[in-house]
């Protein structure tokens, strides 16, 4: 029999020892590479968007079939917001902090012109007894201002506090001119008569000022007043009334006000451990109203089963963990404060979202962030991914590496001009 060699064997010896590794340690070592967050947000937010288009495709084939005669029609649309936001997430992640926080004070004063715009006759459209959106043009052409808010918000405020970071914690200069700003844009959007959508602007708010380090008697009185105001809102309006109501009788008006949270329960309970099948949703039928949007998870839960479930819960914590990292291992106030602020956005959808499916809040009309159907929300939600992935890259060791890949690429090019002159 063959002696195998000494390197031979060390080779062997290196292969079983790596081969025999604990995975803690594994993923330890995979996540003490200079680019580790930027793959984690990269490779979450692929996977969540490859599984939004499937679901919202398999969730919309059958109203779109009965309201348009084509069981793509909505898949159709959203693929192309989905081309529209791919080349601008990559062009937001190139960007250097310097033109991000340009972007914001642009994104911020845009916002609020085009919040105004809605209540213009001829431009502003109202769906569902809420005037969000903005007609331009073509169906296509339908936009909802509220969503790009959301990343403003967090741009424009990441900028002023990262400015004010000697002065915030006097009172007056950490809630001047963020809390004014913030307060005409969620008023903005309470007037259009969308408070699911400013509960989650109210959240964001919090989350930076948290973030920032505010006192917690501030988030308290800011807490109690906004509490106080939903309560204003919620008895002033019967069809808000009349959500509370459901939300506490789930047993009552099955055929009504409860019909869509039943539903959805009725399609998480029935997929079981692996689900029915991908496009085998029986709710989808007509039965679950929103089923390729707020209610996509009751399709994916039906579908996919719990496993399914777990999984895409699982994808954005995943994106969570990479957000708050980027936030954490940032060298300057802007970058923790803008990754803290968008990767808050996000879970706080999710949360809300989930709970609701999950009837454990009454309904209040909050997609699922990169999953749910809706051109506007993908486009911002897209865009506040190029956001994260561009903070990525400015963490310092990822900054560090990136900048001897740029000087040895140079270089290679320079040794190859002199060869080719030689």
């Amino acid at each position: 029999m063959a002696i195998l060699s000494s390197p031979t064997v060390d080779r062997v010896k290196a292969n079983a020892v790596t081969q025999t590794r604990p995975a803690g340690a594994v993923i330890r070592e995979w996540l003490a590479h200079p680019l580790a967050s930027f793959y984690l947000v990269l490779s979450s937010a692929v996977l969540l968007l490859v599984i939004g288009m499937l679901m919202v495709w398999s969730a919309s084939s059958v109203e779109g079939q009965a309201r348009f005669g084509d069981a793509y029609y909505f898949v159709r649309r959203q693929v192309i917001f989905l081309a529209v936001g791919i080349p601008s997430m990559w062009w937001v992640a190139t960007r250097s902090p310097r033109t991000l926080k340009v972007l914001g004070w642009l994104a911020i004063v845009g916002s609020m012109v085009l919040l105004a715009a809605t209540f213009v006759p001829g431009l502003g459209v109202s769906i569902k007894g809420n005037r969000n959106w903005l007609q331009l043009g073509t169906n296509l052409l339908r936009i909802q201002p509220s969503e790009f808010a959301k990343l403003a918000i967090v741009l424009w405020g990441a900028d002023v506090f990262a400015r004010k970071r000697k002065l915030i914690t006097e009172p007056k200069h950490l809630l001047f001119p963020f809390i004014p700003v913030s307060a005409l844009i969620i008023g903005l959007v309470i007037l259009q008569g969308d408070l699911g959508t400013s509960l989650v602007l109210a959240a964001i708010v919090l989350m930076v000022l948290w973030s920032v380090g505010a006192n917690w008697r501030i988030i308290a009185s800011l807490l109690a007043g906004g509490a106080l105001a939903v309560f204003g809102l919620v008895m002033t309006s019967s069809h808000r009334m009349a959500r509370i109501g459901g939300y506490l009788n789930p047993t009552g008006d099955s055929l009504g006000v409860n019909m869509q949270p039943l539903r959805a329960i009725y399609g998480l309970a029935s997929g079981g451990i692996f689900g029915v099948g991908l496009g085998a949703s029986r709710e989808k039928w007509g039965l679950l109203a929103e089923a390729h949007t707020d209610y996509v998870l009751a399709v994916i839960g039906e579908e996919l089963g719990l496993v399914g479930t777990l999984m895409v819960l699982g994808l954005f914590l995943t994106l969570g963990y990479a957000g708050f990292r980027i936030a954490l291992r940032g060298d300057n106030a802007f970058h923790k404060i803008a990754a803290a602020g968008i990767t808050s956005w996000f879970m706080v959808e999710t949360v809300l979202n989930v709970m609701v499916v999950l009837r454990l809040l009454p309904v209040l009309g909050v997609p699922l962030p990169l999953l749910s159907y809706g051109g506007s929300a993908l486009l911002a939600n897209m865009l506040g991914l190029g956001v994260l992935l561009a903070l990525s890259r400015q963490e310092p060791e990822a900054r560090r590496a990136l900048e001897r890949k740029a000087k040895l690429s140079r270089t290679r090019v320079s040794t190859v001009v002199q060869d080719r002159r030689s």
